[in-house]
């Protein structure tokens, strides 16, 4: 894990798996009781509330746009087995199961975005700026979403828009106060 930037607070009450791969932007805060197994990229001004986990081992990443925030207990998995048809084990190394297919793919949120208390988000996803996604809800595996949208539920769907201006206009204020540091 680099030094920490500029402003950011990390807990020392987190667990990451590839410190090596873990970068936290400036005036970002990592809460307590997180846990982190795959690449890990945090944009500037973030909040990562407690209890929240992202996985998915060291050939996935998971990237989080600026001014974005995750609240407590979200799931993010970049691997996944697929419980419907295989074996839900973890593989002994060197052993590979025959045909065994995991659900797997990069998961990125763009700027501004955000994720309500205990969402669950499948592998392979890019929710894209300005989206946010309500509590408890479950995003499947390359679910399509439209920017500066708001989704919830289980299964998720689109409830509204968000009001653009008025969010960049907070993200310009942030950003002044911010220069005068």
């Amino acid at each position: 894990m680099s030094d920490t930037a500029l402003g950011s607070i990390i807990s020392p009450n987190i667990r990451i798996r590839y410190p090596e791969y873990f970068e936290v932007g400036a005036y970002s805060i990592v809460d307590d009781f997180c846990y982190f197994s795959t690449k890990i990229r945090i944009g500037i001004s973030c909040h990562i509330a407690s209890g929240c986990s992202i996985a998915g081992g060291e050939h996935f990443s998971f990237e989080m746009g600026d001014f974005s925030s995750l609240s407590s207990g979200v799931k993010i998995w970049c691997r996944s087995n697929d419980f419907v048809n295989d074996l839900v084990v973890i593989n002994p190394p060197g052993l590979g199961l025959e045909d065994v297919q995991p659900v797997e793919g990069d998961v990125s949120i763009g700027h501004y975005t955000g994720i309500g208390a205990n969402s669950v988000v499948m592998p392979h996803n890019c929710i894209p700026e300005g989206t946010v996604i309500g509590a408890l809800s479950f995003v499947p595996p390359a679910f399509l979403f439209k920017p500066w949208s708001v989704y919830a539920g289980t299964p998720i769907r689109l409830i509204g828009i968000r009001n653009r201006d008025r969010v960049l206009k907070q993200v310009e204020q942030l950003r002044d106060y911010f220069h005068k540091e």
